[in-house]
């Protein structure tokens, strides 16, 4: 089985919980996750089997997509609801004063990862250094948000819903805790749910349960599993002849003036065979006049 499986992860479990789930579903090891969700966090996390899993580091599309639930007058150390209690704050914010502020965590921002999170320094990750009570000084990193578009929020109990649509990479549960700061409340995350994650919405997605039922039935390769080009579907088509096809699935760099469709303004290509089978991905080198192979899939 070779493919693309999306599904709608659920609370409480870790990215690594449905890949463990997967394979005894699938009954298959080579299973990969393309973007990490925190146990907390529902949504879309696209999973790579078997030749796809080649895919799971070079998705041309890394944009996300998010609602958030949160609230302020609080913060804690993991910066949503699970975690301990580290400050409360008295101070009331009005929707105005949400809305007001909101614009300033927009565009290309500086972040800074959360203790409790998968990122490693020095080797460790910050969320095992945080277990012990260990907090270290993690440097920034530049994020790009688009947008974030305040869905609701209740003046009376501080709560409200964000949506986010942002770069790979940005942590919502610091986004939340660096507008509260901002507005001098403090605020959590408390609940999360990926809504889209490169190319893939949550119409796309199945849960565990669906995916045991297919696979129950034979039906889920027909029904569930997503063939890997749909992901380079933005990139320009090239076709090779019999002769190109069986020299470029050896690993041969071929000559750029034989072969159709290559246009200077473009440096990567999908690349099919003869017989219109996906191959994979290209690149193709202007200054030495070869298309060689960047990943293959076959």
């Amino acid at each position: 089985m070779n493919g693309i499986i999306c599904i709608d992860k659920p609370q409480g479990f870790t990215s690594f919980d449905v890949i463990a789930k997967l394979r005894g579903i699938l009954k298959t090891k080579r299973i990969g996750h393309s973007g990490t969700l925190d146990p907390m966090a529902t949504g879309v996390l696209p999973v790579f089997i078997g030749n796809a899993t080649k895919a799971c580091d070079m998705m041309p599309d890394t944009s996300k997509a998010y609602r958030a639930g949160f609230r302020f007058g609080i913060s804690t150390d993991t910066l949503d609801i699970t975690g301990t209690v580290t400050s409360e704050h008295s101070l009331k914010v009005t929707k105005q004063d949400v809305l007001d502020v909101i614009p300033k965590f927009t565009g290309n921002i500086k972040q800074i990862p959360p203790m409790y999170s998968a990122v490693k320094i020095g080797g460790q990750k910050l969320c095992n250094l945080a277990r012990k009570g260990i907090e270290i000084e993690r440097p920034e990193r530049e994020i790009t948000v688009d947008s974030i578009k305040l869905e609701s929020f209740d003046e009376d109990s501080q709560s409200g819903v964000i949506s986010v649509i942002c770069s790979k990479g940005t942590y919502i549960r610091s986004l939340i805790d660096d507008i509260g700061n901002s507005l001098g409340c403090g605020g959590v995350m408390t609940s999360l749910v990926r809504t889209w994650s490169g190319g893939f919405s949550l119409d796309d997605c199945f849960t565990l349960d669906e995916i045991q039922s297919l696979a129950d039935s034979g039906n889920i390769e027909y029904a569930a599993l997503i063939s890997v080009e749909c992901i380079f579907s933005g990139l320009p088509k090239t076709r090779l002849n019999k002769v190109q096809t069986r020299m470029y699935k050896n690993g041969v760099k071929l000559d750029l003036n034989r072969i159709k469709h290559i246009k200077p303004e473009f440096s990567e290509y999908s690349v099919y065979s003869y017989d219109k089978e996906f191959i994979g991905v290209a690149c193709a080198d202007f200054e030495k006049g070869e298309l060689r192979v960047v990943k293959n899939f076959i």
